[in-house]
């Protein structure tokens, strides 16, 4: 298992060695371990670029994957999952409103991104689906903080 971490933040302290672990734990628990996985911490400037560029929404937002099975090569390489953009100015803002600990907040978008990257969706598929992914977040958060690992 490969997980690349880009912390391309300084605002808010994050510990990789950490967070690929939690990753790693996260794909473990999806059944990828053999997977790659590209993960990259920003801030508010960093992921509105991104939003607007391949998004077509300028605006800042919480977390942005790009699953690398899509499109015409995506089964060139099944093992590299994709690329999951974190905003940490965005996070640590929902944490502060949620009285959750920026690191928990983190967490729970990392692991969001990382099931969307999976194949789960909340959007464009139906409340059924989107009960279906709410669900999985559940299960591996409760996974997370049982191993002590959020």
């Amino acid at each position: 298992m490969k997980v690349a971490i880009a912390n391309r933040q300084r605002r808010h302290p994050i510990g990789t060695p950490r967070l690929r672990k939690v990753a790693e734990r996260i794909l473990s628990a999806l059944g990828y371990p053999d997977s790659e996985l590209s993960v990259v911490i920003t801030g508010d400037l960093g992921i509105r670029r991104v939003n607007r560029e391949y998004l077509h929404k300028d605006r800042p937002t919480n977390v942005i994957s790009f699953a690398m099975a899509e499109g015409e090569f995506g089964a060139l390489n099944p093992a590299m999952l994709g690329d999951v953009i974190i905003s940490a100015d965005t996070a640590a803002r929902e944490a502060e409103e949620g009285g959750v600990s920026f690191w928990s907040r983190l967490c729970f978008l990392l692991l969001h991104g990382i099931l969307h990257i999976t194949g789960y969706d909340h959007e464009r598929s139906g409340e059924a689906e989107a009960r279906r992914m709410e669900a999985k977040e559940r299960e591996i958060f409760a996974i997370l903080e049982r191993e002590g690992l959020v």
